[in-house]
């Protein structure tokens, strides 16, 4: 349990935490343990632990242990969670409690993440749930409960807002002047006047975040709002030595932390974020290095990347110690990070969707930069080769020519000079000379054909007869002269095999049909005294 007993409002600022005003913010990933010893090495007086997810800790003992690193040095220490269910809460909270001197509520965090879990600043729809989770905290810790907050558009909401986490129990409130949507390249300014008017309308201590990204920041902020303390994030994570007023060289900072975490490791993905963030204007120009600190992957690598650096710039600061200053600060010195305006990152995203840069002459746009695949071949030991099978061109147009093409050409070209020379290519399957001579013959055929229906004279163009196709042997009629049914007077266009049939049909049913012969028509009916069915009556060849 904490050594003092349960204060609220001033009284635990005051005589728990020891009247703190500068504050680093709780971050995801970014405020470990030797993270919050260096900062309290550089003037801060409070810091928070990254934000935990309370139901993962009430029920994980590896991700709990983890989240609970700590030391003696590192207190006052307030521990974060996200959370949209009472119990969720309060079972995190009482497991977290002896480790820390309050538990805080996040309302503020608008990630996607934090959309889909329905937590942080999308829960500041749902009052009611808001206030049940900090209300059953608020009466079953032995800890103060402390809630982070964004504003809403409107002020007199967000005061509302503020007002009702105060009665349900809230110790502490930190305020981020900016509202969910204002993130990434929307991020702009936090707006102070909602911070002031807050401070005016509570009864326990308010403290502000945002837009502090010097010391003069955090003084004229206190001046502006009124807050009993200012909360920095971003403006720490360049410059751990925020608070002191002071603008150290960037590889003093480096060495100092990864001192820290041989003392107390932390996971490899933190060490490189926060050297990313230090050496920030460093790496934009030196982009080799860049690329070998995106590659470590131990702390001794670290090390290595971050003393080549400090060799680099030392080098730089020497030859420009005889130089006058263009009022621009060194790169190799702690400083913010500036984020560009809305107008500013929408013409960089034009120009990365365009296939040439806007400016040709801009170095920025001249310079190389390796994407994320290309740093993970990197990271394999595989050379950044590009294999790919090299084409002819089209002696038309620049496209790649087929390989086989007859007029060594690319498809689109080669159907155009096929079909206008009558040519065939095989290879792109344009048969425009093919399918002439297919037609051509089969009209031919079909004209031989017509001929012989109308003339009756056989033609010397051979034919094969299938086997199961009758033949041509004239039919006998009983008393009559043998008929041939290829001489029948029929409709033109019949064919042979239907005419037969017909003829056959005919007979059978006994009706009477000119015969023709060789001298003649001879129109003497069938005789029908015998039945028709009868087996007499027609000849063996029909039957």
């Amino acid at each position: 349990m904490p050594a003092s007993p349960k204060r609220e409002g001033f009284e635990f600022w005051e005589k728990t935490l020891g009247k703190p005003r500068l504050l680093v913010a709780p971050m995801v990933d970014q405020s470990e343990l030797p993270w919050r010893l260096l900062s309290r090495r550089h003037g801060a007086q409070l810091c928070y632990t990254p934000m935990y997810h309370a139901a993962v800790f009430a029920r994980d003992p590896h991700y709990r242990s983890e989240a609970l690193a700590s030391c003696q040095e590192d207190r006052p220490l307030i521990v974060q969670f996200s959370a949209n269910d009472p119990e969720d809460f309060l079972r995190a909270a009482l497991l977290a409690q002896d480790h820390c001197d309050a538990v805080d509520l996040n309302l503020g965090c608008p990630q996607a993440n934090a959309k889909r879990g329905r937590y942080g600043a999308f829960l500041q729809e749902d009052w009611d749930t808001i206030f049940k989770i900090v209300n059953l905290a608020h009466q079953r810790l032995a800890v103060p409960v402390t809630c982070k907050i964004r504003v809403y558009q409107d002020v007199e909401k967000t005061v509302q807002y503020a007002k009702m986490l105060e009665q349900a129990g809230c110790q502490m409130l930190t305020v981020h002047g900016r509202t969910r949507d204002m993130k990434g390249p929307k991020t702009g300014l936090a707006n102070w006047d909602v911070i002031k008017a807050i401070k005016e309308s509570l009864r326990i201590p308010v403290f502000a975040n945002g837009n502090v990204q010097y010391k003069s920041d955090v003084e004229r902020c206190m001046r502006e709002t009124g807050v009993d303390g200012v909360m920095t994030a971003e403006g720490n994570l360049h410059n751990p030595a925020i608070f002191e007023g002071v603008q150290p060289p960037a590889w003093e900072m480096a060495e100092e932390y990864l001192e820290l975490v041989k003392q107390y490791p932390c996971p490899m993905a933190f060490v490189r974020g926060h050297l990313f963030k230090i050496w920030h204007h460093s790496v934009t120009i030196h982009q080799d290095l860049r690329t070998k600190m995106a590659n470590a992957k131990t702390l001794e690598d670290f090390v290595s990347v971050s003393q080549d650096l400090r060799r680099v710039c030392e080098a730089e600061m020497m030859q420009a110690s005889g130089q006058e200053a263009n009022g621009r600060t060194p790169h190799w010195l702690c400083q913010p990070y500036v984020r560009p305006t809305p107008e500013e990152t929408q013409k960089r995203m034009l120009e990365k969707s365009l296939k040439r840069p806007l400016t040709e002459n801009e170095q920025e746009n001249q310079e190389p930069h390796l994407s994320k695949r290309a740093l993970k071949k990197h990271q394999r030991g595989k050379p950044l080769v590009k294999i790919g099978r090299k084409f002819d061109p089209c002696s038309t147009c620049s496209n790649p020519r087929g390989l086989r093409c007859v007029f060594k050409l690319c498809r689109a070209c080669c159907k155009e000079k096929a079909r206008h020379a009558v040519e065939d290519c095989p290879s792109h399957r344009f048969l425009f000379k093919s399918k002439i001579e297919r037609r051509k013959h089969w009209e031919a055929e079909q004209a031989a054909k017509a001929s012989l229906a109308t003339s009756g004279t056989p033609t010397d163009t051979p034919t094969d007869t299938p086997k199961d196709t009758p033949t041509d042997t004239p039919l006998e009629v009983p008393g009559g002269t043998p008929m041939n049914v290829d001489l029948l007077d029929l409709p033109e266009g019949t064919s042979e095999v239907s005419r037969k049939d017909d003829v056959k049909t005919e007979l059978r049913q006994g009706t009477s049909r000119d015969v023709c012969t060789d001298n003649g028509v001879d129109a003497k009916p069938i005789s029908s005294s015998v039945p028709s069915d009868s087996p007499e009556a027609i000849p063996s060849e029909v039957s």
